[in-house]
């Protein structure tokens, strides 16, 4: 949900709490369960997945590695909850050209510093920059340049825009704040 007019624009970031996090969260928990019953029960040498009988995994080697995959799955799983529950990544960029100023909130993992906010003058945005992220998947992020705060991301990094849809995003805003931009 984005809000513009004349003199504000106001878009909102989503966070971690999208339905792809959610199910890879889920899937991760089912399956590090899994592994962890499968080394106890390698261990135990009883039965408690009807799937695998306990007589074929030895519980050294195979069992262990199963459950030490099953602790390191649970681990990872229970990050993705805790982002999900806090919400990492959840903001909104305001830009309003009355007062000349633009304000960049996101949540950040609990402790002294998890409202993440910056604040500075229309006047010191210099222009708007798309840079191609390179990767496995190669993919355009919008960056506001700043004079003294240097490059700032203004869409998520794992974002799936086009690039016609960044730069589509990216004309309308530097039309807004009357800046250059820049492709790199």
């Amino acid at each position: 949900m984005n809000w513009r007019s004349e003199l504000i624009w106001i878009e909102l970031v989503i966070g971690s709490r999208k339905t792809s996090q959610f199910c890879w969260a889920f899937l991760l928990l089912l399956g590090s369960l899994g592994f962890l019953l499968v080394g106890t029960s390698s261990y135990l040498g009883s039965n408690l997945i009807a799937l695998f009988p306990s007589q074929q995994i030895l519980f050294f080697p195979q069992g262990i590695v199963m459950s030490f995959y099953g602790i390191a799955g649970l681990f990872l799983s229970s990050y993705l909850w805790c982002t999900i529950f806090w919400n990492i990544g959840n903001g909104f960029d305001l830009f309003d050209r009355k007062e000349g100023r633009v304000c960049i909130f996101r949540w950040g993992f609990p402790g002294k510093n998890r409202r993440i906010l910056l604040r500075f003058l229309m006047k010191d945005i210099q222009s708007i920059r798309i840079k191609l992220k390179k990767g496995i998947y190669t993919r355009p992020v919008l960056y506001l340049e700043i004079r003294e705060l240097g490059l700032i991301p203004v869409t998520r990094t794992d974002a799936n825009f086009t690039p016609r849809e960044m730069e589509q995003k990216a004309a309308e805003l530097a039309y807004f704040l009357r800046v250059p931009i820049e492709v790199f």
